[in-house]
């Protein structure tokens, strides 16, 4: 059977740009939490739930439907699924009441699957001394969601109000389910494993007997995602508190600070083809909490916060590439079952993170949201020194 067709760099820019804008669905909570939480009357508590079960969600999601990937099409998986999205993301737009709003998001976490399905396609697409680059654009594609995602919402909540932002998703998410039947290639090869559904979700266990690995990167990435998410929500209810008294735009304009890591992830992954992924995971986790433990002496005001966060958006990313990087050069029949493991790993963390996040802030206050900062980042530093150790 012929080699299948190498992706052009146009190709491998179009899929980044629909990393984005799948990925950025999540994200649009991130600055508008408080208002949403006012507008539903819910406290700063409850309203975690809204990403914390979205993250939970697409844990599940991911273990029941990633795996198929390795059976399936990625090309026609990732369509389906992006149409489910777009649907979710609707309901999320209409919605009146709480319930109904919690609903869609956790139905869109569910069918987030595409940010995960699109580095296991292009890996079997991509020379083999090319996949540390090629895993770094696609993963700045998913930064820019993230970033626009954020940015967005609080400048447009803050002049039209928090519903027009679902609209703008949902129309997005429409164009890109509609492009990317032009955007993927078909003839793909897949995985000619016709084992039933069952087994294939049974058959990601003995994989992680084989390749013990998997658990110290998917470890290291869920502490690494919680973290991340636990910040953001945690500095959306500080500043716009009636403590620093920002609106949700200052918040936006915040986040746009992750515009340096679209820039940084590509050269961070390409050293760390030439350094190795778990030498240079580790300089990014220590690299990183050296950032984390800045955010509770600088957090007195607006503009020192800026030098921790733009550590962690600069050397963030680089845990998630380096992490991808152990497994996605493995057998091409098993990457997205391992990638399955990962994710799953890393959105259970993301749903701590949100709950706790929220939760801690509505506890403690600022503080105690730097306090659980430091020892989750403590934590992850710990565990990519010991994966160093056992990746010999």
């Amino acid at each position: 059977m012929s080699q299948p067709t190498r992706l052009t760099g146009a190709q491998e820019t179009s899929l980044a740009i629909a990393a984005a804008v799948v990925t950025a669905n999540a994200y649009y909570i991130h600055p508008i939490i408080a208002e949403v939480a006012d507008y539903f009357g819910v406290s700063h508590s409850r309203i975690g739930l809204v990403p914390a079960l979205n993250q939970i969600a697409l844990a599940v999601g991911i273990f029941l439907l990633l795996p198929l990937g390795d059976r399936i099409s990625n090309r026609r998986l990732t369509i389906t699924f992006a149409a489910g999205q777009t649907a979710s993301i609707a309901l999320m737009a209409i919605a009146q009441g709480f319930t109904l709003f919690v609903i869609g998001s956790t139905m869109l976490g569910f069918f987030t699957i595409a940010p995960y399905l699109l580095p296991a396609y292009a890996s079997k697409r991509v020379a083999p001394e090319r996949l540390g680059q090629v895993t770094a654009k696609l993963a700045a594609g998913v930064i820019l969601g993230i970033l626009v995602a954020r940015v967005g919402a609080g400048v447009v909540a803050e002049h039209f109000g928090w519903r027009m932002i679902y609209w703008i998703a949902a129309a997005l998410m429409l164009a890109v389910t509609l492009a990317l039947p032009r955007l993927m290639e078909g003839g793909e090869r897949s995985a000619r494993d016709r084992q039933s559904y069952l087994n294939l979700l049974v058959s990601v266990f003995p994989l992680i007997g084989r390749h013990r690995e998997i658990l110290f990167s998917g470890a290291i990435q869920a502490l690494n995602f919680g973290q991340f998410i636990a910040v953001w929500l945690g500095l959306a209810l500080y500043l716009t508190s009636p403590e620093m008294g920002y609106g949700t735009d200052t918040v936006g304009y915040l986040a746009g600070l992750a515009a340096i890591s679209i820039f940084s992830t590509p050269r961070l992954g390409r050293w760390a083809d030439e350094v190795g992924a778990r030498k240079a995971r580790a300089i990014f986790a220590f690299c990183q909490l050296a950032g984390i433990l800045l955010l509770w002496p600088l957090g007195g005001s607006l503009w020192p916060l800026i030098i921790p966060l733009m550590i962690t958006n600069f050397v963030g990313p680089g845990v998630d590439v380096t992490g991808r990087m152990t497994f996605l050069a493995l057998d091409p029949g098993v990457r997205t079952r391992l990638t399955t493991v990962y994710v799953v790993m890393m959105f259970i963390g993301g749903g701590i993170g949100s709950y706790a996040g929220t939760a801690v802030y509505d506890a403690f206050g600022w503080a105690g949201t730097c306090g659980l900062l430091a020892l989750c980042s403590l934590a992850l530093a710990s565990l990519a020194t010991a994966a160093r150790r056992f990746g010999r």
